[in-house]
């Protein structure tokens, strides 16, 4: 069978790609290499805890609700309340205001330094301001009523002049969040503590405005599982195909077929790609492709890519504690950022651990993994952690008078990845477990400790197996080599789903930069309108060829 559209990748892209070209009667077939859908915007159950697999709360950025609306997707959601807390102190996010209560909580920690903290809040307000733009109404690409005169004067058309105003000034802040900072303070330890919640070099403009995600941090009702399950449904009730468990091996661009790893082959007219972009560039036959400026386009592309890495991935801890909900919400919101210590991360030294990833020839093997513990201790006392309670926004996810609690960090890709050749991964899974669990039983949860029923943990290994994303990133493309090979400005996201191939469109974290859930979702929408105009063209050429031949 020939699909009108083929979505390699079930990703909240995916997804998204596939259920927008089902709505409009296209034939599609999405395939995902795992046995669900959702990829990282999912939830699974142990033991009747729900934990949530990657992302922890829903930004919304008028793109992700727009979308389920468009689709006629109902699911019921609650505003997933942020704390961000240092050493002893935590605040809440629950308005702009608590940005006073924050810059409070630095010049406590800090207090030789509030001069500096007063200046680095006016320029975390100004580029708020700016993304308030940016996000200030539902997403143009994602709406029914652009026929509407009434909300193209008075909304679409106001805001398109405050977007082009602002867009240049967001340009200005393309640069890495640690070097702007230090444009405001020398105190490293500062930097690092406002910084360190987000990954490596990331741009200004993203960091800084990110109390005003955080108000826009919503939760659904049964777990993020909810969301992927809720599309499936749609995608299917439309006529869409789901194969799971399917990787996708081969592609023969010129006659327009997959082959997955059984060796079933599958055709198409259009292509989405919203899986892992190097994977992309990998799979294809070139040596079935005729010389062309096609071909050296499409391995232009690949050699270019194979330079770059993804970016950050994390070290995830997954606790069932026998302590109810009420315990936690005592403490913070249901999604926490904590620093247990202000010393900031950049006081780590990283010399030894270099020479054990680049593997010194000199260091003994014992030596090394000596090196990584002591550095792994330092590293979890000084690390931000991302904690989220699911039983706290809904008490069917735990057992009565029971939690589940997931802890994750930021962590590199490449220890990890040594670690497992070593040959200790499992032994540094539960190092590092039972580090993260005394580092919050001595500070955040002092009950905690006696009261664990079940711990496990990911890796960016897991990551990386789970989803296909080359180096187990979470979010795209690293921001540590520059130029990233994508467009990263808003005004160029409509080239996102461009391929050097006509009929491919690629769509998700890694064809727009910075990526999260939201982007995905519009990227996904990008692409599916590119699938559906090039269909609509080749059926009306197919239809005045048929009156020819009449």
């Amino acid at each position: 069978m020939r699909y009108d559209v083929v979505v390699v990748g079930g990703g909240i892209a995916g997804l998204t790609a596939a259920s927008y070209c089902a709505r409009e009667n296209l034939s599609v077939l999405l395939c995902e290499k795992q046995a669900v859908l959702g990829g990282t915007v999912n939830s699974f159950e142990r033991d009747g805890f729900v934990y949530d697999l990657g992302i922890r709360s829903i930004e919304n950025s008028g793109i992700v609700f727009p979308m389920l609306r468009q689709l006629g997707i109902e699911l019921e959601f609650s505003r997933s309340l942020v704390s961000v807390g240092v050493a002893d102190q935590i605040t809440d996010i629950d308005s702009k205001e608590s940005l006073d209560d924050y810059a409070d909580l630095l010049k406590n920690q800090f207090p030789g330094n509030t001069g500096d903290i007063d200046l680095i809040m006016r320029e975390i307000r100004k580029t708020m301001g700016y993304m308030d733009v940016l996000y200030g109404i539902d997403n143009p690409l994602l709406l029914d009523s652009m026929t509407d005169i009434t909300y193209m004067t008075r909304t679409l058309l106001p805001w398109s002049f405050r977007f082009l105003l602002s867009m240049p000034k967001v340009a200005k802040l393309r640069g890495p969040v640690n070097k702007h900072l230090a444009k405001f303070t020398t105190n490293q330890a500062l930097i690092d503590i406002i910084a360190q919640h987000f990954f490596k070099e990331i741009p200004a403009s993203f960091a800084l405005s990110y109390f005003s995600l955080y108000l826009d941090y919503h939760y659904p009702k049964g777990g993020t599982r909810a969301i992927p399950q809720a599309m499936e449904a749609f995608l299917i009730s439309h006529g869409g195909s789901v194969l799971t468990d399917t990787t996708i091996t081969h592609i023969d661009s010129e006659n327009n077929t997959l082959t997955d790893q059984g060796g079933n082959t599958y055709s198409y007219n259009q292509l989405i790609w919203a899986a892992d972009s190097k994977a992309l560039y990998r799979n294809i036959k070139y040596e079935e492709l005729p010389v062309s400026p096609g071909k050296k386009k499409l391995l232009a592309r690949r050699d270019r890519l194979e330079q770059y890495q993804g970016g950050d991935s994390i070290f995830a801890l997954y606790l069932a504690i026998d302590l109810p909900p009420s315990y936690f919400s005592n403490i913070s919101h249901p999604h926490l950022f904590y620093t247990p210590s202000n010393a900031g991360i950049a006081r780590i030294q990283g010399d030894d651990l270099a020479r054990v990833l680049a593997k010194d020839p000199s260091m003994a093997e014992a030596e090394g993994r000596i090196i990584i513990k002591n550095w792994l201790a330092q590293f979890l006392a000084h690390t931000t952690y991302e904690l989220s309670c699911p039983a706290m926004r809904d008490a069917s996810l735990a057992p009565e008078g029971q939690s589940a609690l997931m802890v994750s960090t930021l962590f590199d890709y490449r220890i990890a990845k040594h670690i497992k050749e070593a040959g200790w991964y499992d032994q540094f899974k539960l190092f590092a477990e039972d580090l993260m669990v005394e580092v919050l039983c001595s500070s955040l949860y002092p009950e905690m400790k006696n009261k664990i029923v079940q711990k496990f943990s990911s890796t960016p290994l897991t990551f990386e197996r789970e989803t296909g994303n080359s180096d187990g990133t979470i979010t795209g493309w690293a921001y540590t080599k520059r130029p990233v090979p994508v467009p990263h400005a808003m005004r160029k996201i409509m080239k996102s789903a461009h391929t050097p191939v006509g009929n491919i469109f690629q769509a998700g974290q890694w064809t727009f930069s910075p990526s999260g859930l939201p982007i995905s979702v519009l990227t996904g929408k990008l692409a599916a309108d590119k699938a559906i105009e090039a269909m609509v063209r080749k059926n009306e050429k197919k239809k005045k060829n048929t009156k020819k031949r009449k």
